[in-house]
């Protein structure tokens, strides 16, 4: 992808995601869901510098809670520099220093915009030479989301949600982000959902066993209409993490009572995301959530996906 830099130290800014719709399928005979999402890469970042070492080791910061976020070889970050290092046969290590402004457990694929960043910044500063699709199959390695915070911009993921194509997103679209301290497991939230959907199987529709993003979104996202997309949103994750934390419903509906067009649960959750109508909606909405007391943030989309600084 690059020749080595003439520096020690490289900067790279990769962006979290927000799944405007994520259909989850029945589970597979392996024990997996193949899902449908459409991602979009938001303007809540993570910031990570590389810098030549002879050891892996990890740093981090944040404007954000930082204190769950492991710093040895169970880091993302750390285990996509090492991987990229196998695979090309570089020698040597790396110091890596992350900021992150993505909640932590959040359903906004932060640790995945990490292993992304680690992935670039190594690799321009190694001169590993690997191309963007040698990038995108090393990130899906390391998790669903990672090749969605290589690319950027809006995308329908199928498969295990790694199987990207672009998707065209007209104009902007702004949503206020309320973080929550306790995270959420995906593979809690995952269980839930199949104990959920094994409750009621008599009455909710039947689960596909290939999902697939609706027509509609993609409409919406095309023409840049934020009150069609509100319509047509949906992620099925949601059921199951309300079933796991309660108190998110009542974010839920103090954010719509407050002006927002729709919120939803982000990804596996507990962060939840509201879309408003315009930039000067979505900082009313915030303002007005920051009054409540809660913790919220007004990002836009869509936006590159990971790149050098």
């Amino acid at each position: 992808m690059s020749e080595a830099l003439t520096t020690d130290r490289v900067h790279v800014r990769a962006p979290g995601k927000i799944n405007v719709f994520f259909e989850v399928g029945d589970l597979d005979d392996h024990g997996y869901h193949e899902v449908a999402s459409a991602y979009q890469a938001v303007s809540a970042y993570e910031d990570l510098w590389a810098e030549a070492s002879d050891l892996f080791t990890i740093s981090v910061t944040g404007t954000v809670d930082v204190s769950g976020v492991p710093l040895d070889d169970r880091n993302l970050a750390v285990r996509a520099a090492r991987l990229l290092a196998a695979e090309t046969g570089y020698g040597g290590g790396v110091h890596l220093e992350i900021r992150k402004g993505v909640p932590v457990a959040g359903g906004m694929g932060g640790g995945s915009a990490d292993a992304a960043a680690a992935l670039v910044a190594c690799d321009a500063l190694w001169g590993t030479g690997l191309s963007s699709t040698d990038l995108h199959a090393l990130g899906s390695r390391l998790g669903a989301d990672v090749p969605f915070a290589l690319l950027g911009g809006t995308a329908v993921g199928t498969g295990r949600g790694d199987e990207l194509s672009p998707a065209l997103a007209r104009g902007r679209f702004d949503w206020v982000i309320v973080t929550s301290g306790d995270g959420l497991s995906t593979p809690a939230v995952y269980s839930e959902l199949d104990r959920h959907r094994a409750e009621h199987a008599a009455d909710i529709a039947p689960i596909p066993r290939r999902p697939a993003v609706e027509p509609a979104v993609l409409q919406a996202l095309r023409a840049g209409d934020a009150t069609a997309l509100a319509v047509s949103a949906r992620n099925d994750l949601q059921v199951a993490a309300l079933r796991l934390r309660p108190d998110l419903a009542g974010v839920l509906e103090r954010g719509e009572r407050s002006g927002a067009l729709v919120g939803m649960v982000s990804g596996s959750g507990p962060t939840v995301a509201f879309l408003a109508e315009d930039e000067e909606s979505a900082i009313d909405l915030q303002v007005l959530l920051s009054a409540d007391g809660f913790e919220a943030l007004h990002v836009h989309g869509p936006v590159p996906g990971a790149r050098v600084r």
